[in-house]
């Protein structure tokens, strides 16, 4: 391998994926490996039904899951789950690389958190939710109602809009404060319609709170159902047409490339070492490095957590949800007195995912406990009756710099959450780091939309 690149990209998840069809349009020469004959990694969908089970070595006769699940090539069971926000920065990115002509999406059906003593409720977006919702009396109702009208009148670059509040520097509890709304509203706002994943946003600038509520209530405006959108046949669609993205503007794929090593030259990367056809190493030169952490040394990450999910398929729609064939359930963990919310999303046969009459359910959460299912149970009791259930661990790693002095930058493990709003800020702030500047939203002059026509 005499050619030097400007880019090496080292797995072929979402992420990576995402990352190298940016640099790939940018005029970069780009190779990306991957040592999984498949894309998508962590990100990957799996079809069909057996080669599933193959997956997590569970044993099976054909006859038996076509008799139970149907054909078994209606299924598409996606590793790691995760819904797009309609307005959000995926889609954006998307459209922006010409990404949607390859996909279809439909919109997901209902948007739900769990409150302590109610149930599962449908999360109120905009002023007329509010007033119908089960979870607030009549006083909090008008106290959430004008907060929420607060938020869309404001424009956070004019501050002319912002009602003599400086929203930049007011803490998110004080700005609470100011509606006086009740902790539990404070809590489902926070993390089921700004999909915060924990409550340290409570001591940071009001600002970004009222974007990301006006981001979900556009997005439920944009997709009607909810806020949230999901592609025909999986997520597994996604990395595959960022990589065809990147082929078409000359970059070079490699699926089943036995990975050796990543090779350094006084602390900063000069290539990839990888065996040929005939087994020999051969090392390919590059500037810089993208990749997952299964590729680094260990030194070269930091475990911050563990992630537990429980892939479920059923023969009903969730309870409680109105029947939504799809649908998004967030259990916020002041309601069950854990540490980390539960995450639950349920996708049924419209979006070519199984068979008919089935669904594919998600449970998933940061794991607290010696037992990671018991950590998982207060969402699986919320499903209903499962057919059959896969539970998995994954360990969650982030790197330990930058990557600015080696020019290797690693992404992030995919978290517990059912939405690509943690994804997506990881991509943006590597692309940050590799480019030199953020990425310029401006340039997107399409809606999802428009791009679909096209």
């Amino acid at each position: 391998m005499d050619e030097e690149y400007d880019f090496i990209v080292l797995g072929t998840g979402l992420k990576e994926c995402i990352l190298s069809g940016l640099m790939s349009v940018s005029g970069k020469k780009v190779l990306h490996m991957d040592r999984n004959d498949y894309y998508g990694g962590q990100s990957a969908s799996i079809t069909p039904i057996d080669q599933f089970y193959r997956y997590f070595g569970k044993q099976y006769e054909i006859p038996l899951l076509e008799e139970k699940f149907g054909k078994l090539r209606d299924w598409n069971v996606d590793l790691v789950p995760k819904f797009l926000m309609a307005n959000g920065e995926l889609v954006k990115l998307l459209i922006h690389t010409g990404v949607t002509r390859y996909l279809e999406f439909k919109p997901i059906e209902g948007s739900y958190v769990y409150k302590k003593g109610s149930g599962i409720c449908k999360v109120p977006s905009n002023e007329t939710e509010a007033m119908k919702s089960e979870m607030m009396g009549l006083l909090e109702k008008r106290r959430f109602q004008k907060f929420l009208q607060f938020c869309s009148e404001v424009d956070e670059k004019d501050e002319s809009t912002w009602k003599n509040m400086d929203l930049r520097n007011i803490k998110t509890n004080e700005f609470y404060d100011k509606f006086g709304l009740e902790e539990e509203t404070r809590t489902f706002t926070g993390h089921a319609l700004a999909l915060y994943i924990d409550d340290s946003y409570l001591n940071e600038s009001a600002i970004d709170l009222i974007v990301k509520c006006k981001l979900y209530n556009e997005s439920l405006c944009r997709s009607r159902k909810s806020p949230f959108l999901y592609p025909l046949y999986g997520l597994g669609e996604l990395p595959q047409g960022f990589a065809r993205l990147s082929a078409i503007y000359g970059g070079t794929y490699m699926l089943n490339k036995p990975f050796e090593s990543i090779v350094y030259d006084g602390g900063k990367v000069v290539g990839v070492a990888a065996k040929n056809e005939k087994g020999e190493v051969e090392v390919a030169k590059c500037k810089q490095v993208i990749c997952d952490p299964s590729y680094v040394d260990k030194d070269k990450v930091k475990l911050v957590g563990k992630v537990a999910r429980a892939i479920c398929f059923l023969n009903h729609p969730i309870p409680n949800t109105n029947e939504a064939s799809s649908c998004q359930i967030i259990i916020p963990q002041s309601q069950v007195g854990r540490k980390y919310d539960i995450y639950i999303c349920s996708i049924g046969r419209e979006l070519k995912v199984c068979s008919k009459g089935n669904y594919l359910a998600l449970v998933s959460t940061t794991v607290e406990t010696s037992d990671p299912e018991a950590d998982l149970q207060l969402g699986l009791d919320l499903l209903g009756p499962i057919s059959e259930k896969f539970i998995s661990v994954s360990e969650l790693y982030e790197p330990v710099d930058k990557g600015t002095e080696s020019k290797v930058f690693i992404t992030s493990s995919y978290d517990a959450t059912t939405h690509f709003e943690s994804t997506c800020k990881d991509v943006l702030e590597i692309y940050k780091r590799v480019v030199g500047e953020e990425f310029d939203f401006s340039k997107v002059k399409h809606t999802l939309e428009v791009a679909e026509q096209e």
